[in-house]
């Protein structure tokens, strides 16, 4: 998130878009281009807490969506670590089908201790909406 424009705005099939509600921001949402398999990674899913429920996360997820479809993806992709059924309900009526989940996943600047492998486990999700078959 340090360089939006370089990570999110330069690379092809590459986008973020910004959710204004009176002229603030209560929501982002991001796409990055997997041209190996001809997808694209929804991320960086955010709305403002106080913004939760107001379908504007749906208009996010629906705007990557849109944006797959002109750019003739075959599928969209995400994973997440949301411990709220309400993300997984929100990927869900957008479409997107549960692919798994690992609890082996390791957060940036973890280092595995002991302690963090004790105490520490996160879910790692993943869903995928085939758009079309290739």
């Amino acid at each position: 998130m340090a360089d939006i424009e370089q990570y999110y705005m330069k690379p092809p099939g590459s986008c973020f878009w910004v959710a204004v509600l009176d002229g603030n921001v209560v929501g982002i949402v991001a796409a990055r281009a997997h041209e190996e398999d001809n997808t694209v990674e929804l991320l960086r899913m955010s709305v403002d807490a106080r913004f939760r429920g107001k379908g504007i996360a749906k208009a996010l997820g629906r705007k990557v969506l849109e944006f797959a479809v002109v750019q003739n993806y075959s599928a969209v992709v995400l994973g997440t670590t949301a411990v709220k059924v309400a993300a997984h309900k929100l990927y869900e009526s957008l479409g997107f089908r549960h692919m798994g989940a690992s609890d082996r996943y390791v957060l940036p600047g973890m280092t595995l201790s002991l302690a963090e492998r004790l105490f520490f486990q996160v879910r790692y999700h993943r869903y995928r909406l085939q758009l079309r078959e290739e």
